[in-house]
């Protein structure tokens, strides 16, 4: 059988961790995920889908994102039941992470967490706010000189 999700979005709020009676790290947060389609009124409406992820990862996941980090995950889809303190039968679906990328820089992801300097009426300069360092391996359009005394093989 074959059961696996691969989702790209956004959370929707601050992760919430937690530790099992053993000590174990759970988190869970939630990821909106746009749909691929407008709806009649010419607008993108998107999913909300409920994640849990496990032990190190968890702790790595909370402490590297925040409320609107766009995240890429991969897992598996669980269901799950319980009865509540009403006495009443609770059926619960999310996803199980397994793997998670972080798919913008931090930089980047901290200025969408923080209102800009214009924004708030601040003309203080942050960390955030300087330009990323120049990417080695971005293709700029030069020409790359390789002697074949350079290569390995």
């Amino acid at each position: 059988m074959i059961n696996r999700a691969v989702l790209t979005g956004r959370l929707t709020k601050a992760v919430e961790i937690r530790y099992t009676q053993g000590g174990t790290a759970v988190a869970s947060f939630n990821l909106a995920v746009n749909r691929q389609f407008t709806n009649q009124a010419g607008e993108r409406e998107a999913d909300f889908i409920s994640c849990i992820i496990w032990r190190k990862s968890a702790e790595n996941f909370a402490n590297f994102t925040h409320k609107g980090s766009l995240v890429g995950i991969e897992g598996r889809v669980q269901t799950r039941n319980y009865e509540n303190q009403q006495g009443q039968r609770v059926y619960v679906t999310e996803v199980v992470v397994e793997n998670f990328a972080l798919l913008e820089p931090r930089s980047q992801s901290d200025q969408n967490a923080q209102p800009s300097a214009s924004q708030n009426g601040s003309t203080s300069t942050t960390a955030s706010q300087q330009p990323a360092p120049r990417d080695p391996f971005a293709n700029s359009g030069e020409a790359i000189d390789i002697d074949d005394s350079d290569l390995p093989f």
